[in-house]
């Protein structure tokens, strides 16, 4: 049954426009105020708690100063909580929750003390479970066991029990023996206790047959306001390649009370519309029951008036359905069958293309709802609802459906013939693909999936179950005004959106227009899947009209040349939702899919390639810690938080990997805790890490190793354009090496960004100056060069994209001719981009193309485009843009010589 989506809650959202009282003098420190505003503009039908960043500029929120949020009609309940400091040791960001439905079109931040909800959460532990507590609700979460959930009851009726985690894994190949799992809870942790916002984590593995596989950690949020648990899913793939896992996901019981025709069954089947039945149906007889009786079933609400007779008497001639299951195996396509029980055949109910994750079962005596964030996006998923006809029945939603073929993460290619490393050699010339055998594994990747749990205490009206699929499907998001972030000082050289020149404007437009062909590429390309969603491909075939989805190192992007952070400053700078959700999907698989989380290889992560894992050049640069730091300060996530963390010790497993290219030339001989380390690919990573991690505690062993890496440089004859040298672990210092070793890759990993924050925050005068001298003769002409150095003037690579190192010295010192040739790179298009007004090319079967594009070129433009825009702005004025095209191998920087440090 179809319900347009024009019913709202009444009450759930707070009138617009932004709070007018004085600001508070906070006892500890000055008056402070940060605009608040929804991603999407406006403030949305409902939302089930938020919980959002702000930054500050340094020196201005001290430690203890109390924080409040305000909107026009006052104060919002709100609990908040530091996530970062200066050196100084005052705040830099700063955390917020607000219960759910409460805010308004725009909020505030500001100095004062924060209101309480009118009922909050609170928690309580026993000595063997965790009592999450908000409102009339409370949650009984278990320390140990299979349960994660025990009970959600309101007094001492129980809505919902033993809601657990499920997995199946076939063994030793698709066909084999099927190997049923639980989730079992080995420890758990209150991480946050309200008033308006608590977190319980839970950690554990998977467990059947004799075995304890695909360890978990499962965060559970509970909000002011809400009857729900937020929860995220995080698992770590540890079994062999050849076992597959047939199912994954989370299931809780749902007692059913009351007579069969008031037990009813919801599952969203579009965003406007929702499968409305019970499970013994009053609707649609033969003869009728009565119409305020039909009404009342179809409303979710008990039958009481009387049903007519015959219907009346013969109300067990009326087949009672038990079962019901919407399964969504492909992005375009779901089916939705119901039956009345085991053994009895299944009856086709309603088909469509992508629903929205969402299903509900219970009475008006109480009942449960779950909902899937990225159901379709992530498909094979499914929604099940088993037993309603008896006195208990099961909601479980599957991130893997059992309906679908299991897993299969063997290598997409045999191994014959490439033992040797000139064979190997031979591949990588032809396809860009580094293999090396047994380097192709999926063991240690990891995968985190969002969900919604609901305890109802009797069956919602469906406009709000509608409301409610909505919210978890495309979550609303609050975000601090872009130009009060900007203003804060944080993230290094970026500014806001600038259309003040005819030059400016241009480059604003293609800004815009690349993020709206990725977004437009991920649905008619379906880069959709489990293991592929958030991800997007490197490189184009135009002679196939199609990505080079199966070529070597030329399919899934992988986070080369930084995707992510173009992305991430992209949305800083404009709060654009579109744009925030490509990077928060990208950040969710680069973060999880592309990296590995335990094993030989634990805190790297696989280069560019066919499968997200199949490449054999493990690397820090694509674990890298920048890609993730913007999402994490803009959202508090605890996740991301955990991967960040794991990263600041990862320099550690270089040690015993060997993470360059296959080669058979000799290694160095070097010394025991020593390793061959690149500056911009390896120790810049590391260092965004470490700099992550001391702002994040203030712990100054973590600036000690950046200061470390950052003096050493600096002391080298050669500074920065040394390209790397040998590295030792313990004391975090580069050895001396003469030479000059300049590799394209060293800044397009996130060294640009990380090292203005470090200069910015971490006075070295040698290392600031090893890096100016970098940015300065990069991309210097070869006469100068010459001029300047007695060394080859060597291979150079990604001009465009490194114009923001020309325009960064420019910008420090001042020096006019040095602006100017950084716009001119930038608009050389050499390796990156050419400007020019919207190139996009529809052709038929509803194929888009951007000539020349590739995901390189595109994202090294985009943070190009964004630096040099907030650091020599009136040069780009000035500059003449070329008309000429760049050569073939500039314009798709994969086809240029490359070099791996």
């Amino acid at each position: 049954m179809g319900v347009t989506r024009r019913t709202m809650m009444a009450g759930t959202i707070l009138s617009a426009a932004v709070a007018g009282p004085a600001l508070a003098q906070s006892r500890r420190g000055k008056a402070v105020e940060a605009p608040i505003r929804w991603i999407d503009g406006a403030a949305p039908e409902l939302h089930n708690g938020q919980t959002f960043g702000v930054a500050w500029a340094r020196g201005a929120l001290a430690k203890g100063q109390a924080l409040t949020v305000r909107s026009s009609a006052g104060e919002v309940p709100s609990q908040s909580w530091p996530t970062a400091y200066w050196p100084d040791g005052s705040i830099k960001w700063t955390a917020h929750a607000v219960p759910a439905g409460q805010g308004g079109e725009k909020l505030t931040v500001a100095s004062g003390r924060p209101a309480l909800p009118a009922a909050p959460v609170s928690v309580r532990e026993t000595g063997d479970a965790i009592l999450i507590r908000s409102g009339a609700l409370e949650w009984e979460v278990a320390k140990s066991g299979s349960a994660a959930v025990r009970t959600a009851k309101i007094g001492e009726r129980t809505l919902l029990t033993n809601a657990r985690l499920l997995g199946e894994i076939r063994a030793g190949s698709p066909e084999g023996e099927r190997v049923a799992l639980t989730g079992t809870i080995e420890r758990a942790v209150v991480e946050q206790k309200g008033p308006v916002r608590a977190v319980v984590r839970l950690e554990g593995h998977h467990v059947g047959g004799g075995r304890s596989v695909l360890p978990f950690v499962v965060r559970l949020y509970a909000y002011a306001g809400s009857d729900a648990l937020r929860v995220v899913h995080s698992f770590v793939l540890d079994i062999e390649a050849t076992d597959h896992i047939a199912a994954l996901g989370i299931a809780t019981d749902v007692p059913m009370r009351g007579p069969l025709h008031d037990r009813h069954v919801r599952l969203a089947t579009a965003d406007d519309a929702m499968f409305v039945e019970a499970v013994r149906p009053l609707t649609g007889l033969r003869r009728d029951p009565g119409k305020a009786v039909r009404e009342a079933q179809i409303a979710g609400k008990a039958v009481t008036a009387e049903i007519r007779d015959p219907v009346g008497k013969l109300l067990e001639r009326i087949p009672a359905w038990s079962d019901f299951s919407l399964a969504q195996l492909s992005a375009n396509g779901f089916t939705l069958t119901k039956r009345t029980g085991e053994g009895h055949g299944w009856i086709d109910g309603d088909e469509g293309r992508r629903a929205p994750g969402f299903g509900y079962v219970g009475s008006p005596q109480g009942g449960a709802g779950i909902a899937t964030r990225y159901f379709w996006q992530r498909h094979p998923s499914q929604i099940d609802i088993r037993n309603a006809a008896t006195d208990t029945a099961s909601l479980t939603a599957w991130l893997w459906s059992p309906e679908a073929r299991p897993m299969d993460l063997r290598p997409y290619h045999g191994t014959m013939g490439m033992e040797s490393f000139a064979a190997q050699n031979e591949g990588l010339d032809v396809t860009y693909e580094d293999y090396e055998p047994g380097w192709d594994d999926a063991k240690g990747i990891a995968r985190t999936s969002e969900l919604m749990l609901w305890a109802f205490d009797a069956t919602p009206e469906t406009p709000r179950l509608q409301a409610l699929a909505r919210a978890a499907a495309t979550p609303p998001q609050l975000m601090a005004e872009p130009a009060h972030l900007h203003a804060a000082g944080v993230f290094g050289d970026w500014g806001l959106p600038d259309r003040s020149t005819p030059a400016r404007a241009r480059i604003e437009d293609q800004l815009a227009n690349l993020v709206d062909f990725y977004d437009g590429e991920v649905d008619r390309r379906s880069w959709y899947g489990f293991w592929d969603h958030g991800d997007v491909m490197h490189s184009y075939d135009s002679d196939r009209h199609q990505w080079k989805y199966d070529i070597g190192g030329f399919a899934w992007a992988n986070s080369e040349l930084s995707p992510d952070l173009w992305l991430w400053y992209t949305a800083l700078r404009s709060g654009d939702a579109k744009t925030w959700r490509l990077a928060e999907a990208m950040t969710r698989h680069t973060g999880e899919v592309d990296m590995y989380h335990m094993g030989r290889f634990a805190g790297l992560g696989t280069r560019h390639g066919v499968q997200h894992w199949s490449d054999s050049s493990k690397q820090p640069r694509v674990s890298n810690a920048a890609y993730r730091r913007i999402f994490y300060y803009l959202t508090a996530d605890e996740r991301v938080g955990d991967l960040m963390r794991t990263l600041a010790t990862s320099e550690q497993t270089l040690a015993g990997v060997e993470i360059g290219r296959k080669t058979s030339a000799p290694k160095e001989n070097l010394p025991a805790g020593v390793i061959q380390m690149a500056f911009g690919t390896t120790w810049a990573v590391c260092a965004g890490a470490w700099l992550t991690e001391w702002e994040r505690t203030g712990d100054r062993k973590w600036r000690d190793r950046i200061v470390a890496g950052m003096d050493s440089i600096g002391r080298l004859p050669n500074g920065w354009l040394t390209g790397g040298a040998p590295y030792d672990l313990k004391s975090g210092r580069f050895l001396s090496r003469d030479n000059i070793g300049i590799s394209h890759l060293n800044a397009v990993f996130g060294a640009v960004e990380i090292q203005a924050e470090l200069i910015q925050l971490i006075d070295v005068p040698r290392f600031r100056q090893a890096w100016l001298d970098y940015c300065r003769w990069f991309n210097a002409p070869r006469d100068e060069w010459a001029a300047k150095f007695n060394r080859p003037y060597g291979g150079r690579n990604l001009k465009q994209g490194h114009s923001r190192l020309t325009a960064y010295v420019a910008k420090a010192t001042g020096d006019a001719a040095l602006a100017k040739r950084a716009a001119e790179e930038f608009y050389s298009g050499e390796a990156g981009q050419r400007m020019a007004a919207d190139p996009r090319v529809k052709l038929p079967g509803g194929v888009v193309e951007w000539p020349g594009i590739s995901t390189n070129g595109a994202s090294q433009w985009g943070l190009a485009a964004i630096q040099t825009l907030a650091l020599v702005p009136e040069a780009l004025d000035t500059v003449p843009v070329p008309t000429r095209a760049p050569r073939a191998d500039q314009a798709n920087p994969e086809q240029a010589p490359s070099y791996r440090p």
